[in-house]
């Protein structure tokens, strides 16, 4: 059985690239379960007015989903779980660096200038040498060591892509080295980091196809990684189109003119949402 998710972040309104994602999502689980999962591990920006609205609008679009909903908020043991079993093997680092300490390092002539993965400049590596005995640190930020993680795998990372361009992909756990770098996977004040908790959430969600935007392409090896690593199955991955203004600009949470709940309120029925991103 097909199981998708949608899962947004109650920092603000949903947007037409929000609808586009939730419908794509539900329309792939059809015969199987669609499922609503609120990433709200990020405390200072989460609202429960934005996530109250997110419920709203979803229904308004005739969407529905089993209850109760998994909110990321109530999984910080799960994820802490993991960074134990990580930094008992060894594979995490913790990291004081910030973005300045980053941006200057990656920029040293050395390293040929800043190179850019799927969380920003690929991090040099500054902090990798820190002691790492002792308990896992609290409230830390935690780098993965993506090389000594890579090297415990033999054989290529593989997934199926089920988007525009589906087919097998596959890629040499070394080659994630020089194109992501090490990625955090704790931050400060949050206890996890999006790229820790979305595989842990799709494994104890039983989620067979994760449904998303094309801007998180690029992080799809890291997330097979992880989950190798980890010993979790790894879904197929879809990754659908963006929905863009007409400047070419893709929709961000700062777009608030193109709001469902503002188009609701001007009168718009569902049907005119489903026309206005092409479905």
């Amino acid at each position: 059985m097909r199981v998708t998710r949608f899962a947004p972040s109650p920092t603000g309104p949903l947007h037409l690239g929000h609808a586009f994602s939730a419908l794509t999502a539900a329309a792939r689980a059809q015969g199987g379960t669609f499922l609503l999962r609120i990433e709200d591990i990020d405390r200072q920006r989460s609202k429960p007015e934005w996530e109250r609205r997110i419920h709203d609008d979803l229904r308004w679009l005739g969407l529905a989903w089993p209850e109760p909903v998994l909110r990321q908020s109530d999984r910080l043991p799960a994820y802490r779980v993991a960074l134990e079993r990580l930094w008992a093997e060894g594979l995490l680092y913790p990291c004081h660096c910030n973005r300045r300490d980053i941006l200057d390092a990656a920029s040293a002539p050395q390293e040929g200038g800043p190179r850019l993965g799927p969380d920003g400049v690929i991090y040099p590596g500054i902090c990798r040498d820190h002691d790492r005995s002792g308990p896992l640190p609290a409230d830390v930020p935690l780098r993965l060591d993506l090389a000594r993680a890579a090297v415990r795998l033999r054989d290529p990372l593989r997934w199926t892509e089920t988007g525009e361009e589906a087919g097998e992909r596959k890629i040499a756990p070394d080659t994630l080295i020089d194109s992501i770098g090490d990625p955090v996977l704790a931050r400060r004040g949050m206890g996890t980091s999006y790229h820790l908790a979305v595989v842990i959430d799709d494994a104890a969600q039983g989620i067979t196809e994760a449904v998303r935007g094309r801007d998180l392409t690029e992080a799809t090896p890291l997330h097979v990684l992880l989950q190798r690593i980890l010993g979790l199955r790894v879904p197929d991955y879809h990754h659908h189109r963006l929905i863009r203004d007409e400047t070419g600009r893709r929709l961000a949470k700062r777009d608030d003119a193109r709001a469902i709940g503002l188009y609701r309120d001007e009168g718009a029925t569902p049907a005119d949402i489903r026309r206005m991103i092409g479905l």
